[in-house]
């Protein structure tokens, strides 16, 4: 069980360690299962390279969050926005969210990204600002749609902006976990 020191100095557990990366070595092995019955699935070494060091950032980042807090709020949030950002790489990289994988609009979605780590760090991982940087990342990823509206990409633009509400959903979790935080601590 992985362990990091609580709140309030007590050493503190991940008890989904195990899942999370035990899952992960599931996704990996999928594609290599289905290659032997399906010649729809071909994965090179490089794919599966690129998807092990994308689930190891996820799972690692996860990691790490549970050692930033014990908050079930704070590591609900990070929850959801690691697999956003997760499942945006993974798109862009196999179809593309905008055309195919090659078009260089798929770039921006890097931006959305970047708007979020950038903002985590900013904040220094501290609830509040992570809520404002996940709430920048959804304005982000909805002016993408807009974009994409506008480039004749209708259908596109509804899925793109589909992506604005866990981004939402992650601030607002923030937001309660910084609340929950904020609020004195009964002590016997």
């Amino acid at each position: 069980m992985a362990q990091g020191i609580g709140d309030n100095g007590a050493v503190r557990g991940n008890r989904w360690s195990m899942a999370i990366w035990g899952g992960a070595a599931l996704l990996l092995a999928l594609p290599a299962v289905a290659m032997r019955f399906t010649t729809e699935v071909d994965w090179g070494p490089e794919d599966f390279i690129t998807m092990g060091l994308l689930l190891a950032a996820a799972c690692g980042g996860y990691e790490v969050a549970t050692r930033i807090s014990g908050n079930t709020a704070y590591r609900a949030a990070v929850a959801v926005a690691i697999v956003t950002a997760f499942v945006t790489v993974w798109v862009n990289l196999a179809v593309g969210m905008i055309g195919n994988e090659d078009n260089p609009a798929n770039l921006l979605f890097g931006g959305v990204l970047l708007v979020a780590l950038l903002g985590a760090v900013l904040a220094w991982f501290r609830p509040r600002g992570m809520a404002v940087a996940m709430a920048t990342a959804a304005l982000a990823q909805g002016t993408i749609a807009v974009y994409a509206l506008f480039a004749g990409h209708g259908a596109l633009a509804l899925f793109i902006g589909l992506f604005v509400l866990p981004w939402l959903l992650s601030a607002q979790l923030f937001r309660v976990a910084a609340r929950s935080l904020s609020q004195p601590r009964n002590r016997p």
